[in-house]
């Protein structure tokens, strides 16, 4: 295992000490899992962003949406338990 050494301002390193202690673990493990919990957020971020791209990436190809009052409409059917007709996608307007 590695070792990296962070520099911290004094109040700061105060600050996560007592936060370690109320969660009951040592300041390296409380800075380790924060690290962690970092990472995962920027790698759920990175998956969000490449499903949105290819998502856009597929209007774009095929020039079909389906306009946000349509879908609005459908939405708050299916949350009230209606049956309700899916809208169809079509080419937007230029």
């Amino acid at each position: 295992m590695s070792t990296t050494t962070i520099r911290m301002p004094e109040a700061l390193r105060a600050r996560v000490a007592a936060a370690a202690k109320r969660a009951g673990t040592t300041a390296h493990g409380f800075i380790l899992e924060a690290i962690a919990e970092k990472a995962a957020q920027e790698e759920l971020r990175a998956e969000f962003d490449a499903v949105a791209e290819a998502r856009f990436a597929g209007i774009v190809a095929s020039g079909k949406t389906v306009p946000w009052a349509e879908m609005r409409g459908y939405l708050e059917a299916r949350l009230a338990g209606k049956s309700t007709k899916r809208p169809q996608a079509r080419k937007t307007a230029r």
